[in-house]
């Protein structure tokens, strides 16, 4: 099974610079889409009747919103965390016979951090629904974590450290994830890879010298390990400030 992530920063402005290609190219069973930016109506994918597309939209008008399109039709769909709702679009989650997915956008704290109190409120939520889900079977997570997790996972981590993205307690609610039993699966492959990014600032030059962060995870329970079989950064891939990633696992049925 191969599962896709991608932050488009804005989807209509992504198929314009060549969005379906990669879609198309990237054959996944699930395809996941942070930062849609856009309401119902506004656009029309033609991705082939293989594929059920599901739409968290914002409120706000060209903000935030995922979606998710797979070819493997779920036993139920969730919007948003506690209720069954999500002002911001952030969460899709989406139940299979062996596992549950669930694609998120995670509230970035702004650069005057005036909405860290906010993220980390919203972490704590988060988590604890994760972990309430992964009591009933395993999980599966993927998006825009907006955090760089270690020094590693960003080109200049002295220089941005207490910055957005890279502060003391973003981190901390990362390592206390993991630590409720998910496995971040880039990491747990390549613990030593370094230059490996999935977002880079619009600034000149910036992506093409690769100062970049990885803010984009496809994160799972730990329970499914042994079905581990690769995660991917798909770095070249142009089109939005984020690039894709994808996951691979062995041994989980596609059942239509």
């Amino acid at each position: 099974m191969k599962l896709v992530s991608w932050n488009v920063n804005g989807l209509r402005a992504c198929v314009t610079k060549g969005f379906m290609d990669y879609f198309k190219q990237a054959d996944a069973d699930i395809f996941c889409v942070q930062e849609t930016k856009l309401q119902e109506g506004q656009i029309e994918l033609d991705l082939g009747s293989e594929y059920q597309q599901y739409w968290n939209y914002a409120i706000k008008k060209g903000y935030s919103g995922t979606a998710v399109f797979t070819r493997i039709a779920p036993l139920s769909v969730w919007y948003g965390i506690e209720e069954n709702s999500e002002p911001e679009g952030r969460t899709i989650t989406l139940e299979f016979e062996d596992f549950y997915l669930v694609n998120v956008y995670t509230p970035n704290a702004k650069r005057d951090l005036s909405r860290l109190d906010y993220r980390l409120e919203w972490e704590e939520r988060f988590r604890n629904y994760l972990q309430k889900l992964d009591n009933l079977k395993p999980v599966v997570v993927t998006g825009d974590l907006n955090v760089a997790h270690a020094e590693i996972d960003l080109k200049n981590p002295k220089s941005n450290m207490g910055n957005s993205g890279f502060t003391l307690e973003e981190r901390g609610k990362m390592t206390d994830l993991l630590a409720a039993g998910f496995i971040d699966t880039f990491r747990h492959l390549y613990p030593d890879r370094t230059d490996v990014y999935s977002w880079w600032s619009y600034m000149a030059k910036v992506r093409e010298r690769n100062i970049g962060w990885r803010i984009d995870y496809f994160l799972m329970s730990s329970q499914l390990e042994e079905k581990l079989v690769d995660a991917a950064i798909d770095c070249h891939v142009m089109g939005s400030d984020h690039c894709p990633i994808s996951l691979t696992l062995r041994d989980i049925p596609i059942v239509n």
